[in-house]
């Protein structure tokens, strides 16, 4: 079995997540649909209102303000078109290394009528408030900028882009599948409209996510499910109440536990980097001062990508995006940060998790040090 380094893709489930979920998933247990009008149908709907309650709490949010999606990149769908859809229309600002949830989201609207705008980032890969305020036009309806980039790690300066967009009236969404247990969150602190989130990037079970709806001021969406009217009709569809159960006690240990994971991510990072450094023809994607500890990338000047995934085939980590890894090509995030095609194919992202310890650091690094040194042995 690989050691597993790729919690940047999907975290394992934690054992209270699963024990939480069994009773809703076993023969016996409670398997009613929570829209049924009778008492089984209600006790499943109490345990979805919980779970709404544990999300909200995660976040600083209020229950009545958590939608329900199938996952982020559903409730990246519904935060962007449903905007679109209720707004009329209007300008989109986007960032050139944001999720494929997004930039695919923007390219389609684009080609329904709405101008988009692409930011390039920095070289340390994260995006500026000003280069997003720049792009801002008078038609500027939407802005959607992720808050930690899922290739580098990077940390977007989100609370003072989504500031500047409140004093201009323009709406801001954020994507949060790789924030929540990374980093604290507090949608009362910052003047985000939208917000997508995860269930599977924080030990919950994959399938749920959630996108914040803000109430105060009011952030409406035109919904991009029709079927039923559920979650106060922006998402139909019948809840999967074993699934949410799980997100909501992920999400509550995930907000518990913030501090605590990201102090051990730090610790294994230093340790890593560390081990990293002396190695030749080292490229650095990010900055490590400006991102989330868990996500280390690094790439290696002059080698093959194909041949140095095969001589790290022992860990699993990864070479981009999980889910733009079906493309043969290279990653854009990593070449809109100036890394060349072959670079950016020479690429290895490491993201550890909870469970990751120091002799898993210790033995990934001579993984990749002798498969490094091999590479350049057969290519000098």
């Amino acid at each position: 079995m690989p050691l597993y380094l790729d919690h940047a893709a999907t975290t394992p489930l934690a054992e209270p997540v699963w024990e939480a979920m069994r009773p809703y998933l076993e023969p016996g247990g409670v398997h009613a649909n929570p829209a049924s009008d009778h008492e089984a149908g209600a006790e499943a709907a109490r345990a979805v209102d919980a779970a709404r309650a544990q999300v909200a709490a995660a976040i600083g949010a209020q229950p009545e303000e958590i939608v329900f999606t199938s996952g982020a990149t559903e409730a990246n769908n519904l935060a962007l078109k449903g905007s679109i859809a209720f707004l009329g229309g209007g300008h989109v600002v986007t960032t050139r290394t944001e999720h494929r949830a997004v930039l695919d989201v923007a390219q389609h609207l684009a080609t329904q009528g709405s101008p988009v705008s692409f930011v390039d980032p920095e070289p340390d890969g994260t995006v500026s408030a000003d280069a997003v305020i720049a792009a801002l036009r008078p038609d500027t309806a939407l802005v959607s900028v992720m808050w930690v980039n899922n290739e580098t790690g990077a940390i977007n300066p989100v609370a003072a882009i989504a500031a500047a967009c409140a004093e201009r009236g323009i709406r801001f969404h954020c994507d949060a599948a790789q924030a929540l247990g990374r980093l604290a969150i507090d949608v009362r602190e910052m003047p985000v409209a939208l917000l997508s989130l995860s269930a599977h990037k924080c030990y919950g079970p994959k399938g749920i996510g959630a996108l914040f709806v803000r109430r105060r001021p009011r952030a409406r969406v035109a919904a991009q499910l029709q079927g039923g009217g559920h979650e106060q009709g922006m998402r139909s569809g019948t809840l999967a109440t074993h699934q949410i159960v799980g997100f909501g006690v992920a999400a509550n240990v995930a907000a518990a536990q913030q501090a605590a994971d990201e102090a051990h991510a730090r610790t294994l990072a230093t340790r890593l980097r560390a081990g990293l450094a002396a190695l030749p023809g080292l490229l650095v994607n990010g900055d490590p001062a400006r991102c989330v500890p868990h996500i280390v990338n690094v790439a290696f000047d002059g080698l093959h990508g194909e041949a140095l995934r095969a001589a790290t085939a022992e860990l699993a980590v990864a070479s981009g995006s999980a889910c733009s890894a079906a493309h043969a090509e290279s990653s854009y995030v990593l070449r809109a940060l100036g890394r060349t095609d072959r670079q950016a194919a020479a690429a290895l992202r490491i993201s550890t998790g909870r469970g990751t310890r120091a002799e898993d650091i210790d033995r990934a690094l001579e993984v990749i040090r002798s498969a490094v040194m091999r590479l350049r042995a057969m290519a000098a």
